[in-house]
């Protein structure tokens, strides 16, 4: 008891008067970055909250895109990527639409997403498209698009046969949709190869 007394003297007197004993403290400023806790609630999904919102402009896609994963030379069943807006991709397979199972990549490691954008037709009227968007959620290992590691948290529009690998995984996802031959792919793939 008296050791804590004396404590609490010391604490007293170092506030007080003793200005060679107390180092100037600089008091934390408010920090008005967003924490996410207001989201948090509404963005939970199986106890897991998800680092992802889908955008105003996300839209469910008409054209069937699908994509075909390789795991080196062997092809994969075939994904179907045209039934929802968004496609989450990652190791933890309570929420991921899409999982990866391969140790580089993150639990929630990066978005497939159709967003509603505008462009300019051949006659030069405003046009608009659904069109197929990644973006990678800050994964540790990145998101390559055609062999070139994308931004991350930045949507990178998707081409008919780009190529998608995340982080170390050797898997490939080629992106195509229903009215590809796809045997120019497979032959494409030969060719390259040799």
């Amino acid at each position: 008891m008296e050791a804590r007394q004396q404590q609490d003297r010391g604490r007293v007197q170092s506030s007080f008067g003793d200005s060679d004993s107390v180092e100037s403290v600089e008091k934390e400023r408010p920090n008005f970055e967003l924490s996410g806790k207001l989201t948090e609630d509404t963005n939970v999904y199986r106890g897991v909250v998800i680092k992802y919102n889908e955008p105003s402009e996300a839209r469910k896609p008409k054209r069937r895109w699908r994509l075909y994963p390789f795991k080196g030379d062997t092809a994969l069943p075939m994904l179907p990527v045209h039934r929802q807006s968004a496609y989450l991709l990652g190791r933890d397979r309570r929420i991921a639409d899409i999982p990866i199972d391969h140790p580089s990549c993150s639990k929630q490691h990066a978005v497939l997403q159709y967003r509603l954008t505008d462009y300019h037709r051949p006659d030069g009227s405003l046009g608009r498209k659904v069109r197929p968007y990644v973006i990678d959620l800050g994964s540790a290992n990145g998101t390559f698009i055609n062999n070139k590691q994308i931004d991350s948290q930045r949507y990178v529009e998707l081409m008919e046969r780009d190529v998608i690998k995340f982080g170390f995984s050797s898997r490939e996802y080629v992106l195509l949709h229903e009215n590809v031959d796809t045997s120019e792919v497979a032959h494409e793939d030969d060719s390259g190869s040799n």
